[in-house]
């Protein structure tokens, strides 16, 4: 069905019906469900999906018997819409904002290091001289951050970049790495052993990440370094707040900068235990969408984001040195 032509996809041949239908295509792989969504027919369904195809010289959707699949060329065009409802999505919000007296929103994403100091700086700062900017904060993995900023779903993540799959699309500014500590209830029998080894981890419960995350890699790797069978005793969780709460039930362990538990330890809840593991994880940063324009309460956080950052780089003290696992 390929053809050579090259047909523009203007809005004016894209139907706001025909933009509908792939977005519930996309989630109903069903055309007569997606139909059934957005209030149309299925007959009608089915030709606003063959008239794009058709304007556009290309298969966006394998039928079969169960329902539909998309093509690789039906994957890109639902990417690209998705961006841009999402973005149409945020105009609404901000035109809402500003009718209500707010001076726009702004959306960030954060891994854990920096979601306990330079983000809730940032925010303060910003809070400070913009009240009414609406700020929206989400705390999760470094992919799952990346495609949520890709999606347009986020204005700016302080994140990894990794192995995305689009990285012309992303500009990074780096801002520091994650060194690893072992992290107990405040009382762990092990926080008062000397001489603490890695094989006395190795014997512990412990709460991990997922297998096949970075961090989990990295954490495995170590102990097989060691001659060790990584912990077989094992929690998995990505919730901070879980992790925390479970560790003060618990004789548990868990891997996590000093940084994002430094207030239990003062309130003296937890522990970092007396050994070194020399594991650090990959440098964080800011990221942004390569060319987007951000709205002005975007922009005012940024701005305020990059001062706490270089504030902290000019007053933190010089790392400690630690082999650095790749």
């Amino acid at each position: 069905m390929a053809r050579t032509r090259e047909i523009p996809l203007l809005p004016t041949r894209l139907k706001m019906r025909q933009m509908a239908l792939l977005l519930q295509l996309e989630q109903k792989r069903s055309i007569v469900h997606a139909a059934d969504a957005i209030g149309i027919s299925q007959p009608a369904a089915s030709k606003l999906l063959a008239e794009l195809e058709d304007a556009l010289g290309v298969r966006l959707y394998e039928r079969h018997a169960r329902g539909v699949e998309p093509t690789w060329y039906g994957e890109i065009l639902t990417r690209h819409l998705r961006s841009a409802t999402s973005e149409i999505r945020r105009a609404e919000e901000e035109i809402s904002a500003l009718k209500s007296g707010l001076a726009g929103t702004a959306s960030i994403g954060t891994v854990v290091t920096p979601a306990t100091s330079l983000v809730p700086l940032a925010v303060a700062e910003l809070k400070r001289h913009s009240p009414r900017v609406l700020v929206r904060i989400e705390r999760d993995h470094s992919d799952v951050l990346v495609s949520r900023l890709l999606a347009g779903a986020l204005d700016l993540a302080v994140a990894r970049v990794g192995d995305t799959s689009e990285p012309g699309e992303l500009d990074f500014v780096p801002l520091g790495d994650e060194p690893q500590s072992v992290i107990a209830r405040s009382g762990h029998p092990l926080a008062r052993k000397r001489g603490l080894r890695i094989a006395d981890l190795a014997e512990q419960a412990w709460i991990l990440p997922p297998a096949g995350t970075a961090l989990r890699v990295e954490l495995d790797a170590m102990f097989l370094a060691h001659g060790l069978v990584p912990p077989l005793n094992v929690v998995e969780a990505t919730s901070l707040v879980v992790a925390l709460n479970l560790l003060q039930l618990s004789d548990m362990l868990v891997s996590l900068p000093q940084v994002a538990v430094r207030p239990f330890c003062k309130a003296g809840l937890l522990t970092v235990l007396p050994i070194e593991i020399g594991v650090r994880m990959d440098s964080f940063g800011i990221v942004t969408r390569k060319g987007r324009t951000l709205s002005p309460g975007a922009q005012a956080l940024l701005a305020v984001l990059q001062q706490q950052a270089a504030r902290v780089r000019s007053t933190a003290a010089p790392p400690r040195r630690a082999h650095r696992r790749r």
